[in-house]
């Protein structure tokens, strides 16, 4: 068990992403709080069903060992950090696919399906916290973007999986940066008590 499993979601090491990724493991490890790393892209995870695949979802199952690994991993985590980039104003396909194929129907699994809607059952996560990037201000997609991340992602897929309290921190214009206002940024994340 872990007290924090991060779940990465960036192909480049060289981006900011990482940068992101290394600071949160240090700020992780100076605490000495345990983690588990999910790093979708190094894992060559595959975040779409074939035939078989979406036949046993209605099962509550899978016939990949790393969709079933990483929903143990879910279900054994106290919080969840995400570090992903927002593409397009959303999150990318490769985070919005362990979504899809992790999450499995059925008690004991990441939510079941009621009268009334979806029941989360991964309240075992009392704290989440989702770390984006983003070419456009955050103001922009807060105001005129739709707000996917807030509204789509948190208030909507991570509270219906029992995940109720999540912040959202979003490095804004990445491209027009400069090297001091990412810096300040990084040790921002270091100051964050997980």
């Amino acid at each position: 068990m872990s007290d924090v499993l991060i779940i990465y979601c960036h192909p480049y090491k060289k981006s900011f992403n990482h940068a992101v990724l290394d600071a949160i493991i240090s700020n992780l490890d100076s605490h000495k709080v345990s983690w588990k790393l999910i790093d979708l892209y190094r894992e060559k995870f595959i975040p779409t069903y074939d035939v078989e695949e979406l036949r046993l979802f209605h099962q509550g199952a899978s016939h990949d060992p790393k969709s079933i690994e990483y929903l143990n991993d879910l279900k054994n985590a106290n919080k969840v950090i995400f570090i992903t980039p927002i593409w397009w104003n959303s999150i990318p396909g490769m985070l919005k696919g362990f979504i899809d194929k992790v999450m499995k129907e059925g008690k004991g699994l990441s939510h079941t399906i009621t009268k009334t809607g979806v029941k989360g059952e991964l309240g075992n996560i009392k704290q989440a916290y989702v770390l984006t990037t983003s070419t456009s201000p955050t103001f922009y997609l807060r105001l005129f973007s739709g707000n996917a991340i807030k509204k789509i992602f948190i208030h909507q897929t991570l509270h219906q999986l029992g995940i109720k309290n999540c912040k959202w921190l979003n490095f804004g214009g990445i491209s027009n940066s400069n090297l001091q206002k990412r810096k300040k940024y990084l040790s921002k994340l270091d100051s964050i008590k997980f």
